[in-house]
């Protein structure tokens, strides 16, 4: 099985336009999250999905592979999807471009699980210890089964606990980090499917798969997803790099 990574790498994004490009201890974000990528061992390509020549053109100038793809896709998924519609890949990793931290580790695991032939999809969860992110609309929550099959994914606290105390409760909350391994075959499937009432609600297009019967597991890691969404992201994100002596 030949497994593909791909970052798709959006120029205007809604929240920092550009970002992409925009400069962390002297890298652009792209090429952080793209030599990070690489060190993962057991992918057979990485390759840059973007949709603007600029970002293009800062891929290849730090000798990175890359591929453009249409600009008014509606999701990263669909992104993804086209890149590999002229590959040679059995399962794809669909890695997040704007976590310069991204976990090589957690990379291999995915590939491996996909590997394994037994599922559909694969995604990661890391404990949530901090009570803000219960309430957090922004970091996503997930539960899962005893075989670490996906449940289901929330904006809001999940599972409530009748008689907590408002704490996170270790083992049983999760914070989910946002990176996906697919098999081609239900990639396929997924982007042709519609948005479901729940995705819409939701506004996580996870559950979409979910919706039309896709094995997902959820593999964990104590690993924590940094991502550059806002521009008070930069000087955390660059710290983080500092502090992991990546800098």
């Amino acid at each position: 099985m030949k497994v593909v990574g791909v970052i798709p790498a959006r120029y205007d994004s809604t929240r920092l336009p550009g970002k992409m490009l925009i400069p962390i201890c002297g890298k652009p974000l792209i090429q952080w999250v793209y030599e990070r990528a690489r060190q993962a061992r057991h992918l057979d390509q990485l390759v840059v999905a973007a949709d603007d020549e600029r970002i293009a053109d800062a891929v290849r100038g730090f000798g990175g592979n890359v591929m453009m793809t249409a600009k008014d896709h509606p999701s990263g998924t669909d992104r993804v999807a086209e890149a590999v519609e002229a590959m040679d890949a059995s399962a794809v990793i669909n890695i997040q471009g704007d976590e310069p931290l991204v976990d090589p580790r957690l990379i291999d695991r995915l590939a491996d699980v996909m590997r394994d032939g037994v599922w559909d999809m694969a995604t990661a969860a890391s404990p949530i210890r901090d009570p803000a992110d219960l309430e957090n609309h922004a970091a996503v929550k997930v539960v899962f089964g005893q075989e670490g099959h996906a449940l289901y994914f929330s904006r809001s606290r999940i599972p409530h606990v009748r008689d907590g105390n408002g704490e996170p409760v270790d083992g049983l909350h999760w914070r989910h980090i946002g990176i996906y391994a697919y098999r081609r075959s239900f990639l396929e499937l997924l982007v042709q499917a519609p948005p479901c009432e729940l995705e819409l609600a939701e506004k996580l297009e996870q559950l979409r798969a979910l919706y039309i019967g896709g094995r997902m597991t959820v593999l964990t890691t104590d690993h924590t997803a940094l991502g550059v969404d806002t521009p008070d992201d930069i000087p955390k994100a660059e710290a983080a790099l500092k502090a992991a002596g990546l800098v």
